[in-house]
């Protein structure tokens, strides 16, 4: 969100310090208007929420003054007025406005939209399931390449069969090794280790989280295959842990390096255990990890299904902050571990975007998509022409986005009915047209024509259920018509008060001319002050400017001498100065060149040179003030323009209405 944006939200709860107003939806029923701006109706309901709206929702309801109630009134009027003055100027029309106003669109509708409430649903049954680790053992069937429907039933029929085997009291473990594909069922013996949320592929994590320790699962299709599952145990999430390590490698394929590995391990646990010893020192010395033997050992936080199982379960075990682990064996070598941290799972708010982010990446989500297109099918009275479809579909799934067109109307049937939604009936030609206006052409496997169909469709009822959310849905409507008005006031604002008041140099000047009073010096007087931060230092500076008075050269050498060799010693401020508010010069003799006061424990040594006495100012010394100024003189102004230009005519009795509902 850029600067600009920004501003354009914040300028009307700017202009009203106690409640935040911001625009609502119009007036319809007529017992209901508040007031009527060029003859349009504004209902009392919108000022009522606007002003309700920005009270703390923290602190109990007090309700609202007679006086309070009447300056956002006034507050509101001028919105209103600035508003209607944008329109009229066209500004609502501009390419910069739709652009900024559909940007805002897009972040704004997420929360209303069908997808929000699905992925929020995922979001947690994510985050509660991660509360617990699950270790499973499993046996994979995988499909052969290109494998048929009949390819398919022969692969489901051999994991029924030794899913029987299981139940008849085969073990799991055992018939990996015999007949799962997974490739690392020879050395692991399908057993997975724990795992936790959103570290399986969703099918197997599904499953696997809806059994019980010791159950079996029916077959499980998945991307890789067939699985078979069994949980071994279920525990309570353990959070994260650190830990540094020692690594000594060796190549497994040779007994002897093994061995010697082995002894070397054992001979560096043998050293730690000496109360001497120092960790890092070791590590640096013996362990043979690049990565981290040069910064202690220490690893990144990680939690369960993140490391290989047998290093996993060693770092788990260790309870003590420092306990050190007996060497362990892994595919990477031989391990000391040293317990450094642990902490506990995150809480939903810190993890929410790290889960949104995992969730988006795997299938789930082109499930919740599915989800979404399903209900808004239903809910959007969604009817195919299912014989069409398949006739179009089976003419064009060969063709190309290029050839697609030719190849419908060679068909005659770009008239033919698609699908019917809320009553709208939508042809090919329609989709040709949608094709042509994609610059993107969709990257997945397919039939041409099912491919863009089911794009067309998608996009279809994603249009219909904005417009439906812009038309039914109250709370949405308020909001964009919020961000709609505040983008419009910021512009109106920017082109004829802020950018006016800076760049309008002649106005500038006249505005001060004509307010000249407001832009006096007081009396000043002419000073350098020196604030004595070390006081061993006091001497030199007493030296150096007791004598020689409000001099120029004298200060110019003081600060160039100071500032090379003693650049602490010292704060100074040099200027002509208003003296009477002054910090400082508001307790010193005015009639005295040189001398030293001491003000709250800090002493200042104070050289004084000429007095001045009160004057007007210069245009260029108060030019930002006059700016500021003239800014407000131009708001005012404009308002005073816009009252004259919009007739507003306000309804007593149901402006009385509005300030007993906000006191209710």
């Amino acid at each position: 969100m850029n600067h600009r944006t920004i501003s354009a939200y914040l300028v009307f709860p700017l202009f009203i310090s106690l409640f935040g107003i911001s625009p609502w939806a119009s007036a319809q029923n007529p017992n209901q208007v508040l007031l009527t701006l060029d003859g349009n109706p504004v209902d009392k309901d919108e000022l009522v929420y606007l002003i309700s709206k920005g009270k703390n929702s923290d602190t109990p309801k007090s309700g609202v003054s007679r006086d309070e109630f009447e300056e956002n009134l006034d507050l509101f009027v001028n919105y209103k007025l600035k508003v209607r003055e944008a329109e009229s100027l066209g500004l609502d029309k501009t390419i910069e406005f739709s652009r900024e106003f559909d940007s805002f669109k897009e972040t704004l509708i997420y929360p209303y939209l069908i997808k929000n409430s699905l992925e929020e649903g995922e979001l947690r049954k994510a985050y509660s399931r991660m509360q617990e680790v699950i270790r499973a053992s499993h046996i994979l069937f995988q499909f052969p390449p290109n494998a048929s429907s009949e390819d398919s039933l022969i692969v489901l029929k051999m994991a029924l069969k030794v899913r029987g085997e299981i139940e008849n009291g085969g073990n799991i473990n055992e018939l990996a090794v015999q007949y799962s594909d997974d490739p690392s069922a020879k050395a692991n013996k399908g057993d997975l280790g724990y795992f936790s949320s959103l570290q399986m592929v969703q099918p197997f994590e599904d499953a696997a989280f809806n059994l019980q320790v010791g159950q079996l699962s029916d077959p499980v299709l998945s991307n890789f295959g067939y699985h078979i599952i069994q949980v071994q145990d279920r525990q309570q999430n353990p959070g994260l842990v650190r830990v540094s390590h020692i690594l000594v490698r060796f190549d497994p394929k040779d007994p002897t390096q093994e061995e010697n590995a082995r002894r070397k391990i054992s001979d560096i646990y043998a050293e730690i255990q000496k109360e001497s010893t120092v960790w890092e020192d070791i590590v640096k010395t013996f362990s043979e990890d690049p990565a981290t033997n040069r910064r202690g050992g220490i690893l990144p936080w990680f939690g369960v299904g993140s490391m290989i199982p047998e290093f996993e379960m060693a770092a788990f075990s260790l309870t003590e902050f420092g306990e050190v682990s007996p060497p362990l064996k892994t595919q990477y070598g031989y391990h000391i571990l040293r317990l450094e941290e642990k902490k506990p799972i995150e809480s939903f708010e810190d993890m929410e975007e790290t889960i949104r982010s995992k969730i988006l990446r795997d299938s789930r989500s082109g499930m919740i998509q599915s989800q979404v297109v399903a209900i808004q099918k239903a809910r959007y009275n969604f009817s195919e022409n299912e014989s069409m479809v398949a006739q179009l579909a089976q003419i064009l799934n060969s063709t190309n986005k290029s050839t697609f067109e030719s190849a419908l109307i060679s068909s005659s049937l770009e008239k033919s009915t698609l699908f019917t939604l809320q009553g709208k009936t939508y042809t090919a030609t329609d989709l040709l047209n949608f094709m042509k206006n994609e610059e993107i052409s969709p990257r997945i496997k397919g039939g041409t024509f099912d491919i863009w169909y089911d794009r067309f469709v998608s996009n279809t009822l994603a249009q219909t259920e904005e417009k439906d959310l812009e038309a039914n849905n109250k709370e949405y409507k308020m909001l964009l018509k919020e961000y709609r008005d505040g983008i419009l006031l910021f512009s109106l604002m920017n082109q004829e008060v802020w950018q006016k008041g800076i760049n309008d140099s002649i106005g500038q000047v006249e505005f001060f001319r004509k307010n000249i009073t407001k832009y006096q010096w007081k009396n000043r007087v002419e000073a350098y002050l020196v604030k004595v931060l070390d006081r061993s230092q006091l001497e030199n500076a007493r030296k150096s400017l007791r004598e020689s008075g409000f001099n120029t050269v004298s200060i110019q050498d003081f600060e160039a001498n100071y500032q090379s060799n003693s650049p602490l010693a010292y704060q100074t401020e040099n200027g002509i100065f208003e003296y009477a508010d002054h910090g400082v010069l508001s307790k010193v003799n005015l009639d005295t060149s040189y001398q030293e006061i001491e003000i709250d424990g800090m002493l200042y040594l104070v050289i004084l040179g000429q007095k001045f006495p009160s004057e007007p100012k210069k245009f260029e010394e108060s030019r930002g003030l006059v700016i500021r100024d003239y800014q407000e003189h131009l708001d005012k102004t404009l308002i005073q323009a816009l009252k004259s230009k919009y007739p507003i005519k306000i309804n007593p009795r149901v402006k009385e209405e509005a300030f007993l509902a906000l006191n209710q």
